[in-house]
């Protein structure tokens, strides 16, 4: 089988790839260089060339309309497993505003966007451990996923209807219920220190509460933290398996054959 003889074949996979690459947590990061995303890209593309039959294609504009296709198609699936990815981030703002970090914003060298010093810290931790569960592999085990129920050569992908908007908004919706997940055993003792603070204003009008009640709450955050961070790993484990989940959802949905009750 040879890519030249198949090469608009092949430039559709690639486009699909490619542009999944572009929004994928890990893979998307500016600190990996742009050569070295583009080179994974053609070698596994040429991986998933291998693996399928590939018909005769020419290059006309049916051909420049597939390929505008996988490209929204990749977008579209790396977009849905940034969006659930994103939770960790969410509950590290929740944190962070009660702690009192949230006026205390660091860039992201990996997004160039300012991100939560909590966030951050659990986007670490979840880099680690998705990469020690192999859980990168479930990422790329999507897209290669999409490729049986949205062909390539083809148009046969569904926006009819109100499925998709609607998986979407419930994803949306699942992302924050997963991120407050997360953060309810830290922001919910925490605002029981809050509580214990307030009464001791009143009791002791003398005492500054508010120089005394920050450096508790830090010291406090960092011991809760410590103490769910297993809890916190094993929610992150579950964040995975819904993340791939999602995106097979998503596939069927665009392909015409899932069901957007469901998107988890």
């Amino acid at each position: 089988m040879s890519i030249l003889s198949h090469y608009p074949f092949f430039l559709l996979i690639l486009a699909r790839l490619s542009a999944f690459l572009i929004t994928l947590p890990l893979f998307s990061y500016r600190t990996i260089p742009a050569v070295h995303k583009a080179g994974f890209a053609f070698f596994l593309s040429l991986i998933m060339f291998e693996s399928v039959q590939p018909p005769d294609l020419e290059v006309n504009g049916a051909f420049y309309l597939l390929l505008m296709k996988e490209i929204f198609i990749g977008l579209m699936i790396g977009f849905i497993a940034y969006l659930i990815y994103t939770c960790i981030m969410i509950a590290g703002s929740f944190m962070d505003f009660q702690i009192g970090f949230a006026i205390a914003n660091i860039i992201d060298p990996q997004t160039g966007a300012q991100s939560p010093l909590i966030g951050q810290l659990l986007n670490t931790l979840a880099l680690l451990l998705m990469l020690s569960l192999n859980a990168h592999h479930m990422l790329l085990d999507g897209v290669f996923y999409s490729f049986r129920y949205i062909p390539p050569d083809t148009f046969s992908f569904s926006l009819e209807g109100e499925s998709i908007p609607d998986f979407l908004i419930t994803s949306f919706s699942a992302m924050f219920l997963i991120a407050f997940q997360m953060s309810l055993p830290i922001v919910g003792s925490l605002f029981i220190v809050d509580i214990a603070l307030g009464i001791v204003a009143k009791t002791v009008p003398q005492m500054n509460i508010f120089v005394v009640g920050l450096p508790i709450k830090m010291l406090l955050s960092f011991v809760l933290l410590i103490i769910v961070m297993s809890a916190l790993f094993f929610v992150m484990q579950g964040l995975f398996e819904t993340l791939a989940e999602t995106m097979r959802n998503l596939i069927r949905l665009l392909g015409g054959t899932g069901n957007a009750s469901d998107p988890a």
